[in-house]
């Protein structure tokens, strides 16, 4: 059966690392973004050239789509874009998602709440919602396999910097287990990895692009994680090896 993936947020970072590395794998990908279309396209292009070959049985190897996650119109344009390019979606990964300035919560508004969850957490129920509606043996689906980037955050709190970035990946955990009971037994495997102390741009969105330097020494390995090795984990979790697991976490953090 083929494989078609789609990677939110999978213009830079850890989505961009678990795209080139899915396509690397025989996937089918599609490469969501919200805002950076050169970033994504660079992605599809680098799928494109690793493979020899942009497109596979008349159908792209991989395609670039906007959509902002949190607009539900948008998810559900997403997942048709996909359906009519690639294929029936049979895997995602939940990878978008956004931190603010670092902030005590004393000084935390509603309006940065409501970007903050919107991202995080809705973006990752509407996106898993289309995605079961394709996978469900139960709506005539093949099965399939989900996996949410949550944060090592969940566990830690990120107190002083962005407990509500925290609170939102804590949300995703929930979703997996809860998502996992509820459709294990329509052939849809439903996984998380909690990245944590990972060089990306994200910590440039929190005010401190060097963040990871800075907290380095309190990691068990001392050192930062690289994209790639939390891509892996991901792979992983979509592939059949780990056709046992679902509703479990890895967590990609250094032993933190």
């Amino acid at each position: 059966m083929k494989q078609v993936l789609i990677v939110t947020g999978g213009s830079r970072g850890i989505g961009a690392a678990t795209a080139k590395l899915a396509a690397e794998r025989g996937y089918a990908v599609c490469v969501n973004y919200r805002h950076n279309q050169a970033a994504a396209n660079a992605v599809v292009e680098a799928i494109a050239q690793a493979g020899g070959a942009a497109m596979v049985e008349d159908r792209p190897r991989a395609i670039a789509v906007a959509a902002d996650v949190a607009v539900e119109g948008d998810v559900v344009r997403l997942f048709q874009t996909v359906d009519k390019q690639l294929g029936r979606v049979t895997a995602l990964v939940n990878n978008a998602g956004i931190l603010e300035q670092q902030r005590r919560v004393e000084d935390i508004d509603a309006a940065r709440l409501s970007r903050v969850f919107a991202a995080n957490v809705t973006g990752s129920f509407l996106c898993a919602r289309e995605a079961i509606r394709r996978m469900s043996t139960r709506r005539g689906g093949a099965g399939g396999a989900i996996v949410n980037v949550s944060s090592v955050a969940a566990r830690l709190g990120s107190p002083g910097e962005y407990v509500d970035y925290a609170a939102a990946k804590g949300a995703i955990d929930t979703l997996t287990i809860g998502l996992a009971k509820e459709v294990a037994a329509e052939g849809i495997r439903v996984n998380a990895v909690r990245p944590g102390f990972i060089y990306t741009d994200i910590h440039s969105s929190g005010g401190e692009p060097d963040r990871v330097e800075r907290v380095k020494a309190s990691v068990p390995l001392q050192r930062g994680g690289q994209a790639i090795e939390v891509a892996q984990a991901i792979l992983w979790l979509l592939s059949a090896e780990s056709a046992y697991t679902t509703g479990s976490f890895i967590d990609v953090a250094g032993g933190k």
